[in-house]
């Protein structure tokens, strides 16, 4: 491993037209970042490819497009005007799917942006937080650029990477960024509530982040024995495993082991999981991957929706014709989740948005389906559990408008007639 370089010095090895992978989420190579944007009247065309990238996008600002342009396998929130705008793009894929992207050349990447800790003895660094797609990233580029931190956690896993892999190096330290758990709302914590009504003692759970998985995870305080697999690893998971809820021990895959992909939260989340055998990070491929999701016992996938229409189509990524996020894996795990042994896909979802209602008699013309009306078992709401899976379309519609807003009642009722044959409402079974 060569000395440590400037920002600069390390940057400079890139050239216009390549494409470039950044380490997302809480591993965001800021500095790195910066650096390459301070280059933007040197570069055109440098394609960035990457996930939600944490903090500012000023690489997508107005202005940067002749010299930068995010193809973004998920869209963050500071992402979502420059896709509108046409600055930006979005490459909708499964999160257990982008490595093959990576590994296959169908995306050859010229120059891989990392963030990972201090060498141990051995010379090697971890990646930290964000494994995910990051392994096959550093498998294939050419060039890669390590930002090495004393702030990244040592990981277990698939994480390492030799120092000698470093093309160039930059010392930082700077703290990762801090998503401390959020407060659930009332609406939020009784959707929970019912979620956790589903969940059995010995299952294992994948959650995500925001308000709804946080309630879940409270709710599940006095349940036993659970284990996690989840591509997404934060804070609401600390509690129960603290209280010894969460033991792992009926799990086939890792038994005894927290499992997830990468890691976002604060600074408590990032010293438990630094230097701890009991968490295990590795490629989205692994964790997400079906086969390996069904193994575990009565899998238990919890994600959420912007729309779901009353045959239970499933719309996450967008409004409309407007990107919002990502397909991420949603899909890998409500499929992974269906085929476990005692498996339960569950939808989560307030019952509306701004007064609209999000159970829908039809998706909003350009809305993308995310999961299929086939995939999806259940769909909760603040008002509810609707049971769908073996219930034919006059039945769902049934169940779903039994947990809309009532407010939303009589012109749901009215679609389902006229699109069903539909009769009366009846309480969801």
């Amino acid at each position: 491993m060569s000395a440590a370089v400037s920002a600069s010095e390390a940057l400079a090895r890139i050239r216009s037209g390549e494409r470039v992978f950044v380490q997302g989420a809480s591993a965001t190579p800021h500095v790195l970042l910066r650096a390459l944007v301070q280059r933007a009247d040197e570069l055109s065309g440098v394609e960035l490819v990457h996930l939600h990238l944490d903090g500012d996008a000023s690489h997508a600002a107005p202005g940067m497009e002749r010299a930068f342009r995010s193809n973004a396998l998920f869209v963050g929130s500071n992402l979502r005007e420059a896709v509108a705008d046409g600055r930006a793009d979005y490459l909708p894929v499964f999160l257990s799917e982008v490595p093959l992207l990576f590994r296959r050349r169908v995306l050859p990447l010229d120059v891989a942006l990392v963030h990972v800790s201090p060498p141990d003895s051995h010379g090697y660094c971890s990646l930290g937080t964000s494994v995910d797609v990051t392994v096959a990233a550093v498998d294939v580029a050419r060039t890669i650029i390590a930002q090495v931190n004393p702030n990244m956690p040592r990981t277990f896993g698939h994480g390492l990477i030799h120092r000698d892999r470093f093309d160039a190096w930059v010392e930082v330290n700077e703290p990762l960024p801090n998503h401390p758990a959020v407060t659930p709302t009332p609406i939020e914590t009784r959707i929970g509530e019912h979620v956790s009504g589903l969940v059995e003692n010995g299952a294992t759970i994948q959650v995500g982040i925001g308000g709804i998985p946080e309630a879940v995870l409270f709710a599940l305080q006095n349940h036993r024995a659970l284990g996690v697999h989840t591509e997404m690893f934060t804070d609401g998971l600390l509690p129960l495993i603290e209280r010894g809820v969460v033991t792992g021990e009926h799990k086939v895959r890792q038994r005894g082991k927290t499992v997830a992909s990468f890691v976002s939260g604060s600074k408590k989340l990032y010293d438990f999981i630094h230097d701890n055998p009991a968490v295990e990070l590795r490629e989205a491929s692994y964790v997400n991957d079906t086969e390996v999701i069904r193994q575990n016992p009565k899998v238990t996938a919890i994600n959420s929706a912007l729309e779901v229409d009353l045959t239970g189509q499933v719309c996450a990524d967008s409004l409309g014709e407007q990107i919002v996020s990502g397909v991420g894996g949603q899909m890998d795990f409500i499929r992974g989740a269906s085929l476990s042994n005692g498996g339960k896909p569950i939808i989560a979802l307030p019952s509306t948005a701004k007064g609209m209602s999000r159970i829908v008699a039809r998706l909003r013309p350009g809305a993308g389906v995310v999961t299929t009306r086939a995939n999806v078992h259940y769909v909760v709401t603040e008002y509810g559990v609707a049971k769908l899976f073996g219930k034919n379309l006059r039945e769902r519609a049934n169940a779903l408008i039994a947990i809309a807003d009532p407010a939303h009642h009589d012109e749901l009722i009215r679609e389902a007639r006229a699109r069903f044959g539909f009769r009366e409402l009846r309480a969801s079974t």
